[in-house]
């Protein structure tokens, strides 16, 4: 049984804006989900009747921020199947997270000549961080390349990560759609003595979630991906990993005691959540965690898999080889992401045309460069679909880029 759609709708207030005459066609949610009213109701809520600082005050209003917040934690750790909510460390978003290992673990561990191994389609989140350390401190980066379907060229992974001690992977490409498989990658990744970790920042919004299956060492995601707010995302972490990472900020909450000698750290997660967290954000996580739970993970990801195949049949039925689509045709390997080229026509033109008709979709280079350069395109547009889509959502994006066409034909 599919998604009511139309239902799931009606809990979005945005979509049920028009924008130049017409219905929002909300197809960016790779970039950032809409908000359903339980979640804007649960952060007013707080808010309204319940709000002060978390860890420190002993009256009433302050005792429930807190529990709430530590509640949302708890929440986020269920989701994804960490062992313990100990191991949700709360960021501003993934590319903290990211941040945060390169930072504490990272220098921690990575000396003059080690190798870190990344992929082609990576996030310049889980790019940057890299590069800076590679520079920093003499750090080799390798980069497993892409095969001519948009996957994961693993021909040479065994050299690749031979004498790694990091490989860092994408999930599910913000690009591409491109699903990888966590497992063996982090199977092979062990047996090389190399940990991993996955930004998982497109993936978890859209499947089901088990980092313990996974086998993976570090998760870095965040809650405006999945219907949450912006401003507060995960790193999850192995226990042992956390314990003896350093802290990444100092300041407030992450000590235990201070003098003027020294100080010593407060408890894992605590000893990385320097300052006053984003509390709101936290109890608006929950409530689309909430949300998402009531649907069911399995379902999402069925009515994305049905949604993208209609996408990718729609699309090439109407324009053949005038459109280039970039990514896996099976449906199986790919997430509700779809970019997107005309010959001969900017990405950008198409993204401003298609807003006349109230079709929201990305353009650019989706904060991947690299990836950019291997397709060998400065941009491309990018649909992506998320809960609240449904084909008639797809039938509105062809229609609108037969307009775009035709306008930039004259």
């Amino acid at each position: 049984m599919g998604l009511d759609v139309a239902r799931i709708r009606g809990d979005f207030p945005i979509l049920c804006r028009q924008v130049h005459g017409n219905r929002i066609v909300f197809l960016d949610s790779a970039a950032s989900a809409q908000k359903p009213v339980s979640v804007l109701d649960a952060m007013d809520r707080f808010q309204r009747s319940s709000y002060a600082n978390v860890h420190r005050g002993v009256y009433t209003i302050a005792e429930e921020a807190t529990a709430a917040f530590e509640a949302a934690r708890a929440a986020v750790a269920r989701f994804v199947g960490a062992g313990a909510s100990s191991e949700i460390v709360f960021t501003r978003n993934a590319t903290e997270a990211v941040n945060l290992v390169a930072y504490t673990w990272g220098r921690a561990n990575l000396a003059p000549g080690d190798a870190v191994v990344l992929t082609e389609m990576e996030h310049h989140a889980n790019v940057v961080p890299w590069l800076m350390l590679a520079e920093e401190r003499g750090v080799e980066l390798r980069w497993i390349p892409l095969t001519p379907d948009f996957r994961l060229d693993l021909t040479h992974a065994d050299d690749l990560l031979r004498g790694a001690k990091l490989l860092t992977v994408s999930a599910m490409s913000n690009v591409l759609g491109t699903i990888n498989e966590i497992g063996p990658l982090a199977r092979a990744a062990h047996a090389a003595g190399a940990l991993v970790l996955v930004d998982a920042c497109q993936y978890v919004p859209h499947s089901a979630t088990d980092v313990a299956e996974w086998g993976a060492d570090f998760a870095a995601f965040s809650a405006h991906k999945m219907l949450g707010p912006s401003g507060i995302g995960a790193l999850w972490a192995r226990a042992e990993l956390l314990e003896t990472m350093p802290p990444f900020l100092g300041g407030g909450e992450m000590i235990r005691d201070v003098t003027k000698a020294g100080f010593a750290t407060n408890d894992v997660p605590w000893k990385f959540e320097a300052g006053t967290p984003a509390i709101t954000e936290a109890i608006g996580w929950h409530a689309a965690i909430d949300y998402l739970e009531a649907i069911g993970m399995a379902d999402v990801r069925a009515h994305e898999v049905e949604l993208t195949g209609y996408a990718l049949d729609a699309l090439s039925d109407r324009f053949g080889e005038r459109l280039t689509i970039y990514g896996p045709c099976d449906t199986a390997v790919r997430g509700g992401t779809v970019s997107f080229l005309f010959d001969g026509i900017h990405a950008h033109d198409v993204s401003q045309v298609l807003d006349e008709d109230g079709v929201c979709v990305r353009a650019g280079h989706h904060c991947a460069k690299p990836l950019m350069r291997v397709l060998g395109v400065p941009a491309t547009s990018r649909a992506s679909f998320y809960v609240y889509n449904d084909e008639a959502d797809v039938d509105a994006l062809v229609v609108a880029l037969e307009k775009a066409e035709k306008f930039f034909a004259l």
